[in-house]
């Protein structure tokens, strides 16, 4: 459960944790999610005593669900990625998958909107300026990550995020593996900055939407109606040009990582199998698990 400001990115943070649970730290961070998201969430509102309770209950209830309900869903999609992995596969059928995880994400939004507007409708205007400070926080730290960076530190930054990904599914990569993620990365459309204007109009318009629900006497539907505007113009900006880059991006994404799987020997293969199948199993072992 979250309160719609920023909404997408809490979501990802458990479906990755979800996707990516093979090892035990991971298990025990998916396992006390909804006490380390109750504290992030806290640490953009403050939340007052009442509020605490609320959120604490809902999030353990959103954890439940998505535990017995959506993990299964993630094994399933990593099984389907482990019959394609010993053949080379297509851009469109990466994208496929990126496609499937986006549905998982829209069913999260759907299970969480009842508490996220029952919160929302709570906020008070203290709460509202602290979430816009924290958002200016955030922004001076992604400007210092990714923006001022020169174009040489970008690049060796984002080449050893990809490098780390594939290499946990993989194994090593050779050299003339690496010279291509290199060559890929020279020739993206990623644009730090323009990705940063687009998180600051979300922001905004998370802000405004929260503006129009907080303290006011808005009708459940309505309230619910003003978030679901929110999370479509977040998930597809307004901004024609935004949204060109970024359907540039995923076709672009989906073309390297077909380009990287097809690289790859049969050995790394192997272990690409491997690593899916025992993600598989601590996935389908969390879904049973209720503690």
């Amino acid at each position: 459960m979250t309160t719609g400001f920023n909404l997408a990115r809490i979501i990802g943070v458990l479906a990755a944790t979800a996707v990516l649970s093979a090892c035990s730290a991971v298990k025990l961070g998916y396992n006390n999610f909804h006490e380390v998201a109750y504290w992030w969430l806290d640490g953009y509102v403050d939340f007052d005593r009442s509020q605490t309770t609320r959120v604490r209950e809902d999030l353990a209830r959103l954890h439940l669900w998505h535990r017995s309900n959506e993990l299964p869903q993630y094994a399933d999609l990593l099984q389907k990625m482990e019959r394609l992995a010993p053949g080379d596969v297509t851009p469109a059928q990466v994208c496929g998958f990126f496609d499937e995880l986006r549905e998982r994400l829209n069913a999260l939004a759907e299970q969480s909107e009842p508490a996220v507007v029952t919160l929302a409708l709570g906020l008070a205007p203290e709460q509202l300026l602290h979430i816009e400070r924290k958002y200016g926080k955030s922004n001076a730290d992604y400007r210092k990550d990714w923006v001022q960076l020169t174009p040489t530190e970008l690049k060796e930054k984002r080449v050893k995020r990809v490098l780390e990904r594939s290499e946990m599914i993989y194994g090593r990569l050779g050299e003339a593996q690496r010279a291509r993620l290199r060559q890929q990365m020279e020739q993206s459309a990623f644009d730090a900055q323009r990705i940063l204007a687009e998180r600051q109009r979300r922001q905004q318009d998370a802000l405004q939407t929260l503006r129009k629900l907080a303290g006011q006497p808005v009708a459940m539907a309505e309230a619910r109606m003003l978030l679901r505007g929110y999370i479509e113009r977040a998930q597809q900006s307004p901004n024609a040009t935004y949204r060109a880059i970024q359907e540039a991006l995923i076709q672009e994404n989906c073309r390297n990582v077909a380009a990287t799987h097809n690289s790859t020997t049969a050995a790394q293969r192997e272990a690409a199998v491997q690593r899916l199948s025992s993600y598989q199993r601590d996935l389908r072992e969390l879904a049973g698990n209720d503690k």
